[in-house]
């Protein structure tokens, strides 16, 4: 265990390992999204009280989820970067900031696109909605933050606080519909209880949920190897990549 973790430190391991993960993981990610897609917004059933406005669900749902698993990705490397003031640490707690910014406020357009039809209005400062506008603001302030040091180290520091510090919204966006009046509808999928959604309906916002956490795994590792040159660029290890792929681009 401690072996793989002393790996995962390393940036010549983790940018090869990444890469032949990659190789098979994206196309499998291309697969699932477009299955899940094409099931849950084409053969999936309507709803009976919402028709086929509720189809959004098979892209907010998982856009939610997943940027909230982020920000437990992003908040742990944070504190390992804190802790054990680990390189690679610090790469993907970079890395991850933008791709859950983007997956945040994904989940927030296609609330604004559902909440239309089903509310009468695109934005309502409903507690889930409101608590969801928090997290995409700490994704951005991290992103913000890296910006405005010029030591890298002191700005991996103040990142790692900030990441750890917005931890304390994540259960807040997942209890607020239970804590507050909220006119957003409680959580479609249980572990405790049966599903309020029909087989049906499930089964494709299951398929969604794994391709989206496949496609956050594909965007992390892809970052990460472009921090990683980044940051390695004068190496002899990088160096040595570069002319062996412009060798083989000659051949």
């Amino acid at each position: 265990m401690w072996s793989f973790f002393h790996k995962l430190g390393s940036p010549p391991w983790l940018y090869a390992i990444s890469g032949k993960i990659l190789q098979w993981l994206l196309p499998v990610t291309l697969l699932l999204l477009a299955v899940g897609a094409v099931w849950g917004l084409l053969y999936a059933p309507a709803d009976f009280r919402q028709g086929n406005s509720y189809r959004i669900i098979f892209v907010h749902v998982p856009a939610s989820v997943v940027a909230l698993a982020g920000y437990y990705v992003m908040a742990t490397a944070g504190a390992i970067s804190l802790i054990w003031k680990m390189k690679m640490a610090d790469v993907a707690m970079r890395s991850c900031a933008p791709i859950g910014a983007a997956l945040t406020f994904l989940a927030l357009l296609s609330g604004a696109v559902w909440g239309k039809p089903t509310w009468g209005t695109w934005w309502i400062w409903d507690a889930r909605v409101t608590s969801m506008l928090v997290l995409f603001f700490l994704y951005v302030g991290v992103i913000s933050l890296y910006e405005a040091f010029d030591n890298e180290v002191a700005a991996a520091r103040a990142c790692a606080v900030l990441s750890l510090v917005g931890t304390v919204n994540i259960p807040i966006i997942y209890k607020s519909v239970d804590w507050w009046y909220s006119l957003h509808q409680p959580a479609s999928i249980k572990f405790t209880e049966e599903s309020s959604m029909h087989s049906d309906m499930l089964a494709p916002l299951l398929l969604m949920i794994v391709a989206f956490y496949c496609l956050f795994i594909c965007s992390l590792l892809l970052y990460m190897r472009g921090e990683i040159l980044r940051r390695e660029g004068t190496t002899h290890w990088v160096r040595k990549l570069l002319l062996d792929a412009g060798d083989a681009h000659a051949v």
